[in-house]
């Protein structure tokens, strides 16, 4: 739902930046890795120690390059399968980073089972909501549906928390909480979203081997393909029929 907005407005926004780091040198490819890098230190490093605040400005920072190696490859021409493959693979290792990030607290300093395992299953929800779109595609099926909660929903809603949650170590009362909140509001929506994405797939899977049954039920139809013999009369051209009336009426 956010992509639809949110994508067009930063395009716009790091564009100029895209193209400094082109003027610099600098590939797609390696804002891709360095931008992953950053948001698993950032994840990783922070938020297990409860550093939640800072913790969030660092993966901000680094979470863009998903913008920005896109940008770059277009003003380049250089838009490939290998970028969009490696782009795919690595926002999924990013994501995965981040809620185990918080799976990590919860299980340690946190001490909140519930919440960690909450955590655990928005990191794989996650990866089985992008699964099902690549692999229901890969069988060729559109699977025309987004879904209630896509990645951009799912790092907005828990980084925006996360931040905000942060603030309660400086002093911020009952802030802390906004965290759980979000992370169940993650979990009930990646859940939604993977219903609706499987039941599009069992839907347009239907449709597509009835389409499939009835081309091959006309296939093997007797004579389908086949063209009708015809008779000597209908053989004969309309010029010659009159002509040939005319020679039956004089015997």
């Amino acid at each position: 739902m956010l992509n639809k907005y949110a994508r067009a407005f930063f395009t716009r926004v790091l564009t100029p930046f895209a193209a400094f780091l082109i003027r610099r040198g600098v590939t797609p490819d390696a804002v891709t890795l360095v931008g992953t890098a950053g948001v698993i230190a950032g994840a990783l490093v922070f938020y297990p120690r409860g550093e939640f605040f800072w913790g969030t400005i660092v993966i901000t920072l680094f979470v863009f390059s998903d913008l920005v190696d896109g940008n770059m490859a277009r003003q380049l021409g250089r838009s490939s399968r290998w970028g969009a493959f490696l782009d795919s693979t690595l926002d999924r290792v990013a994501d995965g980073a981040i809620f185990g990030g918080f799976a990590l607290w919860y299980a340690g300093q946190g001490d909140d089972n519930a919440l960690c395992a909450v955590s655990i299953f928005c990191l794989a929800s996650g990866q089985v909501v992008s699964y099902t779109k690549a692999r229901g595609e890969s069988i060729g099926l559109p699977v025309a549906v987004n879904g209630l909660v896509e990645r951009a929903e799912r790092l907005v809603v828990s980084l925006v928390a996360a931040g905000l949650a942060g603030l309660h170590k400086f002093g911020v009362p009952g802030i802390q909480y906004l965290l759980p909140v979000a992370l169940w509001i993650v979990a009930v929506g990646s859940l939604v979203t993977l219903i609706q994405r499987v039941v599009t797939v069992r839907r347009e899977s239907a449709e597509a081997e009835a389409e499939a049954a009835k081309a091959e039920a006309a296939d093997a139809e007797p004579g389908a393909g086949e063209s009708r013999p015809v008779a000597p009369e209908e053989s004969a051209t309309p010029a010659a029929r009159p002509e040939a009336e005319g020679h039956e009426a004089a015997k």
